[in-house]
């Protein structure tokens, strides 16, 4: 999860950092370990560009405990402009459980950390609750929000739906809550497909954000195809 720079003199996070898998799927995978390595023709974070709109590489591992604790790291390249930091690398650790068949639950605290720019590097607490599979809702706080100081509020309803062929739909729209740490708030959305084979997975969305992100963040807030090919269990 990232940050982009700002226009204020302090840089500021689809696919973002993985959740853990529900309680049940954590039972049925053969290994406690899960990775992936992924290459995207834009890292989007919460509709804004974090690589001055080009390509990067991302990797992750997570290790699952049987109880529904998990640990993990995931990094990626990253261009807030010169002299800024080249990669991002997060930590985090946290604990997804089933309510019922309907509802699981998954709360994380998230370390963003920026190597040889420390001023940027701030927690967040993200939980995201799922309902019957298919609907979430995010919420996520941080009292640092990109090492500014200021508090940040991040609110996110998403859904995904099952295609034709093994596609898969997926759609989401965040509020973003950062009037005190960017000086306005915004609005982000995403709609997209994939389809996986095996371990290989594709995934083609168009990421964007409304009028307020676009006067916040310029070109990087505009609205773009994201391509991402990914291999991973």
């Amino acid at each position: 999860m990232k940050v982009a720079k700002l226009s204020l003199a302090a840089a500021l996070v689809l696919s973002a950092l993985p959740f853990a898998a529900s309680a049940q799927e954590a039972e049925e995978a053969s290994s406690p370990l899960t990775w992936s390595v992924a290459g995207v023709s834009d890292y989007v974070w919460r509709g804004v560009s974090q690589t001055n709109e080009d390509p990067t590489l991302q990797a992750g591992l997570t290790y699952t405990h049987d109880s529904g604790f998990y640990v993990g790291t995931w990094g990626s390249g990253v261009d807030f402009g010169p002299g800024d930091p080249s990669v991002e690398v997060d930590g985090f650790v946290g604990y997804n459980v089933d309510f019922s068949d309907a509802v699981n639950f998954d709360v994380m605290i998230n370390r963003y950390m920026y190597p040889d720019a420390g001023g940027l590097n701030f927690n967040e607490l993200i939980t995201k609750t799922t309902f019957i599979d298919t609907y979430s809702l995010t919420v996520a706080y941080s009292d640092d929000y990109g090492g500014t100081g200021e508090d940040a509020w991040y609110f996110n309803a998403g859904g995904s739906w099952e295609l034709p062929h093994d596609f898969t739909l997926g759609a989401g729209v965040g509020y973003n809550m950062t009037d005190d740490a960017l000086g306005d708030d915004y609005v982000d959305w995403n709609i997209g497909v994939s389809r996986s084979w095996g371990l290989f997975t594709a995934g083609l969305a168009y990421v964007g954000t409304d009028g307020s992100g676009k006067d916040l963040f310029g070109d990087l807030g505009d609205d773009r195809f994201v391509l991402t090919l990914s291999v991973g269990n």
